[in-house]
């Protein structure tokens, strides 16, 4: 594969070496250099105050507002440029310029202060991937409000949760999104939420084309209020480097959602260089992030990343395969969408359904694709760079957290350093120090399986988890004293690149040998057969624990005991008898969220026969019934043997 590559494996070209160096050697002046490029009101003091580590704090006593570097700033030069396309999946579509999104931006701003909404005050926005949830955003932030965005999949019981541990004065929500051309509500899931969080003091509400029942003490119309401000501007509040800017609570299956505090200046100078660094935004990109806004990737590269950098950014509140396997396709030709970026889960998904459907668009206005989300295996990363990128465009396959901020360790096309190495996910942006450790501590060796560990700060990096700092402190400073613990496998090659295995606690461990469902998966979907595929572990009481998977077939092919047999002898030709399975099932889609990610959890549940718990953020609960029905059907296949 590598010898029919268009750029050679090392090609890594001197800016980003230098920088690199220069930001591990000498890094106060290399970090006051790269903050001169934003709009500051007042100067910092210093760097970094590690005074209270690991509660670092980046450029104390500057003032900034990452909303003035994201639209003020631009008005000169950007005013009629256009900031935001939108599109649904009805081909309904709007545009924003930098001049329209700031006049937007200003009357939600004065709206929210009508309301009584303050620097330091906790809103909570529940919206779909429609252009007021950016606008409503950056209009917190521009008055010093502090946003908490929930993904527009999750149930009220997670609602309550985040509104209740954050104290959230404001909700804003609208009636419904569309999903598949069925209508989801979801003012009806606030309204459940709000009776049991006494914060809240009132219901912004969007209208989207219907009328729409208002509990007359507590909500208010936004179009009501828009009328009566018109466009206002608002004096932007000029925010201390430190202030917080938003509250995310990442999404476990056990336990309480973390809340992941993030700052205006560490946070704005993070999105702001990676997203040059790493997507090299052009002036006449169209930049295509297919996640939600309800996740940290929409937060840094659909809003704060972009826009930073004056870049002209699509929205799509749909999905991939809806009404067509080719929706993506369709939008990337009409757009003339230059830059993409999606997650593996998603590549998948759309792999099953062949390659005809890309072949039928033009895409060649794309440069450079992107991946984030999980680790990609090599089949799918085959996939996206022989059909969506022509087996000639950089694919950065990008590796970072919520905790993260941005982009840590990706190929940088703006700096030079086109990699391609399917599935390695590439060298440490300039300025984190990354390293894998073995359990005692140490460095791991070469292709030595580890933990990917970060031994120094950097600016995007969380401010803490809110209200809960030593759960701070515990989760990720704790395993390795003083050093950032992500919670990820890797390993590092001869050349330095970074391999990330996946999440350190999905290990599977059979007749006492570890091993990750992610390496089986990989395994598996390398069969020319499979599209998709998800594994867990259930006990055994011999092995310990045997792995379980549930199998997407491609088209073309038909689920059969000699298909069954082939898939399982080839992973136990690629990574060993010690690989034992205690089944292998065949569906045509697996449980996900509404923002594609496989949902193991309710895998593993069905097949145990346990009960499911929340299933609110699942996109299709016809595949529950699916995988319910496959292996009821396959106990009774079983039973009748015996017999």
């Amino acid at each position: 594969m590598s010898e029919n590559l268009p750029f050679n494996e090392r090609y890594i070209q001197p800016p980003y070496k230098i920088l690199y160096r220069e930001s591990l050697e000498n890094a106060e002046n290399f970090w006051k250099g790269m903050a001169k490029e934003l709009d500051w009101f007042s100067p910092f003091d210093k760097v970094l105050d590690e005074s209270n580590a690991p509660f670092y704090r980046w450029f104390p006593n500057g003032k900034i507002n990452i909303v003035y570097n994201a639209l003020d700033r631009h008005l000169k030069s950007r005013k009629n440029k256009v900031a935001l396309y939108w599109e649904n999946e009805k081909g309904e579509s709007r545009h924003l310029t930098y001049g329209e999104l700031y006049n937007e931006v200003n009357r939600f701003a004065k709206i929210l202060q009508d309301l009584g909404i303050k620097k330091g005050d906790r809103v909570l926005i529940y919206l779909p991937l429609m252009p007021e949830l950016p606008i409503s955003m950056l209009a917190l932030a521009r008055i010093g409000a502090i946003h908490s965005i929930v993904f527009s999949g999750f149930s009220t019981q997670a609602v309550i949760d985040r509104i209740n541990d954050a104290k959230a004065k404001l909700v804003i929500t609208t009636s419904h999104t569309m999903r598949r051309g069925k209508r989801v509500e979801l003012k009806r899931i606030i309204d459940e939420a709000v009776a049991q969080t006494p914060s809240v003091e009132k219901v912004l509400v969007i209208k989207r084309d219907e009328e729409i029942e208002l509990n007359e003490e507590r909500d208010v119309l936004y179009q009501d209020l828009a009328k009566k401000t018109g466009y206002k501007k608002v004096e932007i509040e000029e925010t201390l480097s430190t202030d917080p800017l938003f509250i995310l609570y990442t999404s476990g299956t056990t336990g309480k959602p973390k809340g992941i505090l993030h700052l205006h200046g560490g946070y704005s100078l993070w999105t702001y260089l990676t997203t040059k660094w790493v997507f090299d935004l052009k002036d006449n990109d169209i930049f295509f992030n297919t996640a939600d806004i309800g996740w940290i990737t929409g937060h840094s590269y659909i809003v704060y990343g972009p826009l930073q950098n004056g870049a002209s950014v699509l929205m799509y509140e749909g999905v991939p395969d809806y009404p067509n396997p080719d929706r993506w396709w369709e939008l990337v030709e009409k757009y003339g969408v230059s830059v993409f970026y999606t997650s593996p889960t998603a590549i998948r998904s759309l792999m099953k359904y062949g390659a005809d459907w890309v072949k039928n668009h033009d895409l060649s206005t794309l440069r450079i694709l992107g991946s984030v989300g999980e680790p990609i295996n090599p089949e799918a990363w085959r996939w996206y760079f022989k059909n969506i990128g022509n087996s000639q465009l950089p694919i950065v396959d990008t590796w970072w957290q919520t905790e993260t901020g941005g982009i840590m360790i990706s190929a940088t096309p703006g700096l030079g350093n086109y990699m391609l190495k399917p599935s390695a996910n590439g060298l440490p942006l300039p300025g984190i120090d990354a390293d894998v450790f073995t359990e005692d501590g140490n460095a791991a060796g070469t292709r030595e399986k580890g933990y990917i560990v970060i031994k120094r700060p950097w600016p995007g990096m969380l401010a803490g988890v809110w209200g809960d700092p030593d759960r701070y402190v515990k989760t990720y400073f704790s395993k390795f004293k003083g050093i950032y613990y992500p919670g990820d496998y890797a390993v590092k090659d001869e050349d330095g690149f970074f391999y990330i295995l996946g999440r350190a606690d999905e290990v599977l461990k059979i007749a006492g040998h570890r091993i990750g469902t992610r390496e089986i998966e990989d395994i598996l979907i390398s069969h020319p057969a499979v599209a998709e595929s998800a594994v867990i572990g259930v006990p055994d009481p011999v092995r310990g624990e045997v792995a379980v998977a549930a199998v997407v077939l491609k088209q073309g092919y038909q689920p059969s005991d000699e298909l069954k047999k082939s898939i399982l002898e080839y992973v136990r030709n690629n990574l060993g008898a010690l690989v034992v399975f205690g089944g292998l099932y065949f569906v045509t889609k697996l449980p996900k969220t509404r923002s594609g990610k496989i949902m193991r959890r309710l895998v593993r549940s069905v097949i145990a026969g346990q009960t499911l718990g929340d299933v609110s953020t699942l996109e299709d609960e016809t595949s529950i019934e699916e995988l319910k029905k496959v292996i009821e059907e396959f106990s009774k296949e079983i039973k009748e043997q015996k017999q």
